[in-house]
């Protein structure tokens, strides 16, 4: 028989890590009916850190420029970086809400950094001396499990002729991710195809690649934000007809938030490329504005000496908290 003193104390611990997860997460959570307590977990894990811990608003670290873009032009510019720890650090020290990186990087930092931040693997990669518009799978699911992981991430080319394998192996590797209870983000790039490139970034084509990230089931999704350009001829007579309001980027972050479920999935947008710290701090305000999750910012931040950074960084979370 359980001793009752045990019994108590075990009830109260119950009971206090219950009361962590303020009522904004678990309504958030509560938006992903299908999926078990161990995927609904690390969805907290990633909800309930940093210094948005509890808002339901986010700010990610994502570090897979090296194989983006290669070593030189990812870190050349701030030596330290080239160091794996520098950039689990960075997080942690901005008090972020987790970190995101490639297979080699985490694997560098996991046992040092080990339950320090909530990290994402970044299962798929591409690189600049491929002309392709796809990505190779570069870890699995496996990988994510062993190294403590809280959700995989994975790109998809909407408008690359190589669009469906992508959309196909995402199926795959998110079925095989919810059943052993990690979550899933999407970042959803439109590329390649009869795009344009203006097209890429136009409003009518990134509502279009967030809703597909939604549809293949994304528990966060992640798309770059919106310029007012429009595309599509046949999209750009319904925005006219309806009288969508994309004028502002804030508007244009709602349509966004719209498409993707009217709200119920969380939708952080990328820092894109390098921009002075005005442009990225009034960026992430309009985003703020127009009810977006948060931001993802990978070279607007460790391409910044580090004290740089950490004051960007605190000026971002402190826009997603409400204080500026």
């Amino acid at each position: 028989m359980q001793n009752p003193r045990i019994a108590s104390t075990s009830a109260r611990t119950t009971e206090r890590a219950v009361m962590q997860i303020t009522p904004q997460v678990r309504k958030i959570l509560s938006w992903y009916e299908s999926d078990n307590p161990g995927t609904k977990t690390n969805l907290a894990r990633i909800l309930m850190h940093g210094r948005l811990a509890g808002t339901g608003r986010l700010v990610i670290l994502p570090v897979d420029q090296g194989f983006e873009h290669g070593p030189v032009r990812s870190f050349a510019v701030n030596p330290p970086a080239y160091d794996p720890h520098y950039h689990f650090q960075l997080a942690i020290d901005a008090g972020l809400s987790a970190y995101a990186s490639v297979l080699g990087m985490l694997e560098a930092g996991a046992e040092t950094f080990a339950g320090a931040i909530p990290t994402i693997l970044k299962v798929n990669s591409s690189n600049t001396l491929a002309t392709a518009k796809d990505q190779a799978v570069t870890a699995s699911v496996g990988d994510a499990l062993r190294l403590g992981c809280s959700a995989i991430g994975f790109t998809i080319y909407p408008g690359s002729d190589d669009a469906f394998g992508m959309m196909e192996e995402i199926r795959e590797m998110a079925e095989e991710a919810k059943a052993v209870g990690l979550a899933v983000v999407i970042w959803s790039y439109p590329r390649g195809g009869t795009l344009s490139k203006d097209g890429e970034t136009a409003m009518d084509i990134c509502v279009y690649a967030a809703h597909m990230a939604a549809l293949l089931g994304a528990h966060i999704v992640k798309v770059k934000p919106p310029t007012s350009f429009l595309e599509q001829p046949e999209a750009k007579k319904v925005y006219e007809k309806e009288k969508i309001d994309i004028s502002t980027l804030a508007a244009r972050i709602a349509h966004v938030m719209q498409a993707t479920f009217n709200g119920r999935r969380l939708v952080v947008f990328s820092g894109g490329a390098a921009k002075d710290t005005a442009g990225i701090v009034n960026e992430a305000r309009e985003i703020y504005q127009g009810g977006g999750t948060g931001l993802i910012i990978g070279r607007n931040s460790f391409q910044r000496k580090r004290e740089d950074a950490l004051k960007m960084l605190d000026q971002i979370v402190g826009i997603f908290l409400g204080k500026a």
